[in-house]
């Protein structure tokens, strides 16, 4: 009789079992504060605004603030990450954030512009950091434990948000609004700190800078994007995703004003809520996510959440308005670590920048359409509006369904 391999009965590696790597541990924890403090302004700015307005569309402007600097930069910040030092851009832009943020209380005082400028412009700075942390990323995990390392850097990101989301709608109910942007000035350093402990092998870059190579450079990831099945799949189905992403974002704080009649703390416990949700599905996600193919979770994960949205939109109650979020918040996990697996396994070291910059360039392209039709509210009922959003996100589930090959 054949005796059994040694390791057919073996216990499976723990999916934290990549925190025993120091450079994930710290960018972990990195990611964890700044996206608290992240979390903080974009609540705070948005209910400020909304304050002062009380316009679905100024909302949506100051999300539209958000999005559009990465029009401008996106693209060639991967050309820049891609031939430069990731872990000093990464330092210096989280320090170029702290400085930015912390100027708001003073400056906002004379003019409410001076928000969604210091808003855009932070934007700007993060068009050249996110590249640099997604392309880093795969080099301080393995990968058989990328999958994990995802999911958990997914909780870092949304439990964080969730205690900034919460964090921010208490400060705006019961203290002065400004602490939320000095406190997150505070974690844009603390982040600065974690990454220069980091270890990140230099790129081989043999030709020098210029703006001609720039745009080369840019041309070589474009069709490198084009010329993938896999990636390009993946372009396709984000398009109708993500503008009802843009426009249920946007409509969330008026939604939960008209016609919820919810208080500014039980919207920022709505957001916190799809964010903890967020975060006990990765934990689930980060033991069994490679038992299905990446497409097949990002499909179940959009309709669930196209359903919940649905159901959303014609709910009146505060208490069930939140059971339901959450489960919304619950189903987005799967679609999210899958897009960012699908990217990291399909695309080679040396072109990551450009890879991620160029999905993050698209995704804020359609947010913009998004937000831009969030302004309707104003005319339109935006129980209709939100409605509307759920289709859209359910339709989306439905077409990667029929692109089998993600």
């Amino acid at each position: 009789m054949t005796a059994a391999p040694a390791d057919l009965f073996a216990k499976p590696p723990s999916p934290y079992s990549v925190f025993r790597h120091r450079d994930f541990r710290l960018m972990w924890i990195g990611q964890f504060v700044s996206t608290a403090g992240t979390a903080l302004t974009s609540l705070a700015a948005s209910i400020l605004v909304y304050r002062l307005t009380g316009s679905a569309l100024s909302v949506g402007l100051m999300m539209i603030a958000t999005a559009a600097p990465s029009l401008l930069v996106g693209l060639f910040a991967g050309v820049i990450v891609d031939r430069y030092d990731r872990k000093r851009i990464m330092i210096v832009t989280e320090l170029l954030r702290a400085v930015l943020i912390a100027l708001i209380p003073f400056l906002v005082s004379q003019s409410i512009i001076w928000l969604y400028v210091i808003v855009a412009l932070t934007s700007a700075i993060a068009q050249f950091y996110d590249p640099a942390h997604e392309s880093v990323l795969p080099e301080v995990a393995p990968e058989k434990e990328l999958a994990a390392a995802n999911s958990l850097m997914s909780i870092s990101s949304f439990g964080s948000t969730a205690i900034g989301f919460a964090a921010s709608g208490l400060i705006a109910s019961a203290a002065s609004i400004d602490w939320a942007f000095y406190i997150d000035a505070v974690t844009f350093l603390i982040s600065a700190l974690c990454i220069v402990l980091i270890t990140v092998k230099p790129l081989d870059v043999e030709e020098d800078a210029s703006a001609g190579m720039v745009v080369r450079n840019l041309r070589v990831g474009l069709r490198f994007l084009a010329d993938t099945p896999v990636l390009r799949s993946l372009f396709l189905v984000y398009i109708p995703v993500l503008i009802s992403y843009g426009l249920s974002n946007s409509l969330l704080l008026p939604f939960s004003d008209r016609a919820l009649g919810a208080t500014e703390f039980q919207y920022g416990i709505q957001e916190a809520l799809t964010s903890v949700a967020f975060v006990a599905c990765s934990l689930i996600l980060a033991g069994i996510f490679d038992r299905m193919r990446e497409g097949q979770w990002i499909a179940l994960s959009w309709i669930v959440m196209g359903i919940m949205t649905m159901i959303y939109a014609r709910l009146t109650s505060i208490p069930l308005a939140m059971v339901v979020i959450a489960v919304s918040g619950f189903a987005n996990a799967p679609s999210a670590i899958g897009g960012r697996l699908i990217l990291q396994r399909n695309t080679p070291r040396e072109m990551r920048g450009r890879v991620n910059s160029a999905f993050f360039v698209s995704r804020d392209i359609v947010f913009l359409i998004g937000m831009g039709l969030a302004g309707l509210a104003d005319f339109v009922d935006v129980r209709l509006m939100f409605l509307i959003s759920g289709v859209i996100l359910l339709a989306g589930g439905l077409l990667v369904l029929s692109l089998i090959h993600i």
